[in-house]
């Protein structure tokens, strides 16, 4: 579900330490060796490569589902046998040369053409929040850790609230009050809603121990402004952390958006999605379970492969003040 770190720290930023709310923020590691250290690393290119097919499945949709050649809302009755109620023809769930993933038990809709547009939407959702999430997270949490105060005082109230808030309730709440059009869109700002204050609370808690640093009250003497202290000096140093907390942040809201569609306050039938397909599947695993099987891990890796890249990249950066 989404990204919830039950401690403000984000490990490994320094050298394998842990790096508290208000802890010294490291120098960010060098570029050039964290990309040998990432490219020696065969768990860290594994997991890339399995994301960036992913990827690459999602964008070239349309193309992959004219080479297989059905649609993802195309039924094809003669790949079922109605007079076992619908069940694929075939074995593993009618996978062969029209049906590359078989088809769906009952309607006969391509499980391929539905998975690679599964990916376009969960993708889509889980980036779009992600982005959200790092912007809202990122520049409230520079303003309360740099201004404090009465501004520090209202934006963590503002973060208790939320962090406390039960999210995935209001979201099902929300979501199922709310029309079917625009969905997607409705996911990203609610996911991004309970999302951004973990980042925000992290960032703030660096950005009071950097306002402090040397270079800062340098910057102050010279004249410059305080918007340019915060993205020109402070902003810079936070990379590495801000890196991190995206990578991990990636895969919850994969997993929340798949949770929401099992719940079905997701996204809208027909539109394609992973979570959707392991819901519709639940009646059927026990006669096909090739139809419960393939969304799973499909979702499953992708959400593994993110948390280990996130862990790696962590790792890296943490070699990389050492």
């Amino acid at each position: 579900m989404t990204f919830t770190p039950t401690e403000l720290e984000v490990e490994g930023a320094a050298g394998g330490e842990v790096v508290r709310e208000g802890a010294p923020v490291p120098p960010p590691a060098s570029g050039r060796r964290v990309a040998r250290a990432f490219l020696r690393d065969r768990a860290a290119v594994a997991c890339s490569v399995y994301i960036v097919l992913i990827v690459l499945m999602a964008v070239a949709a349309p193309l992959l589902v004219k080479i297989s050649g059905y649609g993802p809302l195309e039924f094809d009755q003669d790949a079922v046998d109605p007079n076992l109620g619908g069940i694929p023809l075939g074995a593993a769930g009618g996978m062969g040369a029209d049906h590359w993933f078989g088809v769906e038990p009952g309607n006969g809709r391509d499980i391929f053409a539905r998975i690679v547009y599964g990916a376009r939407v969960s993708m889509l959702i889980a980036i779009s929040a992600t982005l959200l999430t790092t912007a809202l997270g990122v520049v409230f949490g520079l303003i309360a850790g740099y201004f404090g105060g009465r501004v520090d005082m209202v934006i963590s109230r503002v973060m208790e609230f939320l962090m406390a808030f039960p999210a995935l309730i209001f979201m099902i709440a929300v979501l199922s009050a709310l029309p079917a059009e625009n969905r997607q869109i409705l996911l990203v700002l609610v996911i991004s809603f309970f999302g951004w204050p973990y980042l925000a609370r992290i960032v703030r808690g660096q950005t009071m121990s950097l306002k402090e640093r040397e270079f800062v009250e340098a910057a102050k003497a010279s004249g410059a402004t305080s918007a340019q202290i915060i993205f020109k000096e402070i902003l810079p140093n936070l990379a590495s952390t801000i890196i991190v907390m995206t990578t991990l942040a990636v895969p919850g809201y994969v997993g929340t958006e798949a949770g929401l569609s099992f719940l079905g306050v997701g996204v809208v039938p027909p539109t394609p999605s992973w979570g959707q397909m392991i819901a519709s599947s639940v009646p059927w695993y026990a006669v096909d379970p090739a139809y419960f099987l393939i969304p799973g891990a499909f979702l499953f890796l992708l959400v593994l492969s993110f948390t280990v890249l996130g862990d790696r990249i962590r790792k890296l950066l943490g070699e990389g003040t050492a």
